[in-house]
């Protein structure tokens, strides 16, 4: 990222907290100032409670996007290489794709009592879709004339998958993971709010959302989820711009 990219973006953060700043404190929203929402911010960051909760949420959507990846991404092969396979498979696939994840949170209850398995099981089924089209376009892009090449001089399917296909569509792969990256994220928090359980950054926003001074540590706490979705991102960003500089940089 260039210094005048970098410089624009904290313009843009400077001018939102200003806003808000104004937008607080002319009673137009009915919240806290943005500098008393920020001075709470190192009270939640040193919060052990906090970081337990930060470290449980993260454990989760680690485990989700991991298991997404490896579901999703060898189906999307699989679809993408064999037309007849994604004939079969794909009534069921536009069925199940628009349905909100959020809405089978009470389903995955009662088949998981554990947190953990709920908050995994959500992210996989909404991180699943993204990976699965994005694999799937990402292997129809391939070059027709590199894999005609590769079978004239004698490979086998299989060969030219691993050789070819499955290299030109690593970056749609990846675009697919750096989205669904954020996905798991709001599906983690959403499971943990709506669905409770014992802890996750969403059970302490509720556990804090009874405390007397409950809306500046809540404020605080989304803050600080929205800085880890930023992080995440941003990492996720420069991988794939270091992995695959030769591609167009990714938004």
């Amino acid at each position: 990222m260039t210094a005048g990219r970098r410089l624009r973006g904290a313009a843009g953060v400077a001018i939102f907290l200003l806003l808000a700043e104004l937008a607080t404190r002319t009673g137009l929203v009915g919240l806290p100032p943005a500098s008393r929402v920020l001075a709470g911010v190192p009270g939640v960051v040193s919060d052990p409670e906090f970081l337990a909760d930060v470290l449980a949420t993260m454990l989760a959507w680690a485990l989700g996007l991991a298991l997404a990846v490896a579901v999703a991404v060898p189906a999307g092969l699989l679809l993408g290489v064999v037309a007849p396979v994604e004939w079969a498979f794909r009534p069921v696939i536009e069925f199940l794709r628009p349905i909100p994840s959020v809405a089978l949170i009470p389903l995955v209850l009662l088949v998981f009592a554990d947190d953990l398995r709920t908050k995994v099981a959500i992210i996989v089924y909404a991180c699943s879709w993204p990976l699965l089209i994005n694999t799937m376009y990402g292997v129809r892009d391939v070059d027709p004339l590199a894999k005609e090449t590769l079978r004239a001089f004698g490979f086998g399917r299989a060969a030219v998958l691993r050789l070819v296909s499955l290299p030109s569509a690593a970056p749609f792969i990846a675009t697919g993971v750096r989205l669904s990256a954020s996905i798991a994220l709001v599906l983690a928090i959403s499971a943990e709010l709506l669905a409770g359980g014992s802890n996750g950054i969403g059970v302490y926003t509720i556990r804090t959302g009874t405390a007397a001074d409950h809306v500046t540590p809540t404020l605080a706490a989304v803050l600080l989820t929205g800085l880890i979705g930023l992080l995440v991102n941003t990492v996720l960003v420069r991988l794939e711009r270091r992995l695959f500089h030769w591609r167009e940089e990714p938004a």
